[in-house]
């Protein structure tokens, strides 16, 4: 049985393995000796309270926890179906070439089938190397692809959307964007037929959303932070203490769910970017988020959403640009990343957002 115990220097939550003695902390690098994880008591249940706007220490906190948004009944079932919809694009022989984005969606749809049991034909890989012409990442092929992920969607389903590329800001003339522009996704051919918003994002995998099933997005792109446009974006600090900021639109335009729970982890904040976005290899956010969401899962960091979000952030924030493919690659990812897209000097953070806050240090993160 594994056990919860809390780094002696920075007092992270880890997960001790069954028969260690001692684990070294991802956040800090400290290492935490126990005489017997057998005599570790396990953490107090946790209470709730109304407040939405609260900062929270990091683990091991002795607040009770804030919020409490489970529907009334039992939880769905565990065995409901699970399907992805895994987009990768290289742009190649353009300017706005990218070097990563495949080896990305190859890493995902791996993680995706060995780690969380998705089935292989419950997966669409939309990439440039598919001779498929409906399987490369167009526009009108990925707005299929967000159709399908949501076709007949019931409780106890479990969907993912992994994307891979550029992501761009276009302006919003509603007012219903706090900071006045539009998140967006680049396909392939966006230079012709544009780019995908994230107003139609959230129409078509997040409001649709019913209760008991689940949505999770994985976005590696420039100015991702709201590109599902859902209401809450959990604000951290490098420390671990968080609010959840309020982004739901001035005019009541309902940005959330039908019933059901949607997370998103985005490689930047909406205002991060690279010197020039159109420069070949300047594009930060490319590659980095996933290599570190992969990494949190491999490190055995992806107990809660908050321990997940602080590995990534750690991971990107030590990493140089000569790691990939060099001794911290992991056995998953070591033969696909192998001339990955990481650059030196990182200077993004991962986000999470969701259709309603919760406790990310008490919440399991499943897939």
């Amino acid at each position: 049985m594994l056990m919860l115990v809390d780094c002696s220097n920075c007092r992270t939550p880890l997960q001790l393995p069954p028969g260690a003695q001692s684990i070294r902390c991802a956040i800090c690098q400290a290492i935490t000796r126990v005489a017997d994880p057998r005599s570790i008591p396990p953490p107090p249940p946790s209470t709730s309270h109304s407040a939405h706007h609260q900062s929270y220490p990091p683990p091991p906190a002795a607040v009770p926890s804030p919020y409490n948004h489970a529907p009334p009944g039992p939880p769905p079932h565990a065995h409901g179906r699970k399907r992805a919809l895994i987009v990768g694009v290289s742009y190649k022989y353009t300017t706005h070439e990218l070097k990563g984005c495949l080896n990305d969606a190859r890493c995902m749809k791996y993680l995706l089938i060995n780690r969380f049991k998705f089935p292989e034909s419950s997966i669409i890989m939309l990439t440039e190397e598919e001779t498929d012409p409906l399987k490369r990442p167009t526009k009108y092929n990925m707005r299929m692809g967000l159709y399908w992920l949501m076709q007949g969607c019931q409780p106890g389903d479990s969907l993912l959307f992994h994307f891979s590329g550029h992501g761009s800001q276009q302006r919003n003339y509603t007012g219903e964007e706090v900071d006045g522009y539009d998140e967006t996704l680049c396909p392939l051919d966006f230079e012709t037929q544009g780019m995908i918003v994230d107003d139609e994002i959230n129409a078509t995998i997040v409001r649709p959303l019913p209760r008991g099933a689940k949505l999770h997005a994985i976005i590696d792109a420039c100015h991702s932070g709201t590109v599902l446009d859902l209401p809450f974006l959990c604000r951290m600090d490098r420390y671990g203490k968080y609010i959840w900021e309020d982004h739901r639109p001035r005019s009541g335009t309902w940005k959330g769910t039908s019933g059901g729970e949607a997370v998103s982890f985005s490689g930047c904040d909406d205002n991060q970017t690279s010197a020039d976005t159109s420069a070949l290899s300047k594009i930060t956010s490319t590659g980095a988020m996933t290599y570190a969401f992969i990494q949190a899962i491999e490190r055995g960091h992806g107990t809660t959403y908050g321990s997940m979000l602080n590995s990534m952030r750690s991971t990107i924030r030590n990493t140089d640009g000569n790691e990939i493919g060099g001794g911290i690659v992991t056995s998953l990812i070591g033969m696909l990343l192998t001339g990955g897209s990481l650059g030196g000097g990182l200077r993004q953070e991962p986000q999470l957002t969701a259709n309603e806050p919760f406790d990310v240090y008490t919440k399991p993160f499943s897939l």
